[in-house]
């Protein structure tokens, strides 16, 4: 009965996941872009790298959690080892992106 809950329930709850870190890179992206043409065109400074970088950062965070519950309904062991990387690979992005924002705010 549980194992039924878990394998109906956490795929729906790791889409949620992924889809809220996919639309907060949809919305930052067109939002750092708005603020570009701006800035190209009447000259005002905004903090656009700082900004897409902490929503690419909030947005991996989103994705991070979406990997991790994939832990709890994973098979087999090559299936562990292609998560375990991809998990690795989204930790270094989101602490090389907050390595980065420390050093664009100093």
């Amino acid at each position: 009965m549980l194992e039924h809950v878990i394998n109906t329930l956490i795929p729906i709850v790791i889409e949620m996941l992924e889809l809220m870190g996919t639309t907060v890179i949809i919305i930052a992206g067109l939002k750092a872009f708005y603020q570009y043409l701006v800035s190209l065109i009447k000259h005002v400074d905004y903090s656009i790298k700082v900004d897409l970088a902490q929503a690419l950062a909030l947005a991996l965070e989103f994705k991070l959690g979406g990997e991790i519950l994939k832990t709890v309904i994973v098979r087999n062991l090559e299936e562990m080892y292609i998560l375990a990387a991809i998990i690795l690979l989204r930790a270094i992005l989101t602490f090389v992106i907050h390595w980065e924002i420390k050093s664009e705010q100093h």
